[in-house]
């Protein structure tokens, strides 16, 4: 599990993105590139990173289930997730 502190800094820095959004598109659109370096280093989308939303785990995220690889593996052998079963042949 990642600590607390870390996941906790991840979801601020998403509500910095959200706040700054419609400011950061106004002025990359006039070309204001003073202004934009003014604006908060988390306020920038490119310093989010994906994590679990069970444990935080930074690597081996899967996007289209937004859980780890390792929580993946965990549920899909419970069968908490639908529709996916391990594969045989």
């Amino acid at each position: 599990m990642a600590k607390e502190s870390m996941k906790a800094r991840e979801r601020k820095r998403e509500r910095t993105v959200a706040i700054y959004a419609e400011r950061r598109k106004a002025l990359k659109e006039a070309g204001d590139y003073e202004g934009l370096q003014k604006l908060p280093k988390n306020a920038s989308p490119v310093r989010l990173h994906n994590r679990c939303k069970l444990t935080g785990r930074p690597k081996g995220y899967m996007r289209t289930f937004g859980i780890s690889r390792v929580t993946f593996r965990e549920m899909a052998n419970a069968g908490l997730i639908p529709g996916v079963r391990k594969a045989s042949w």
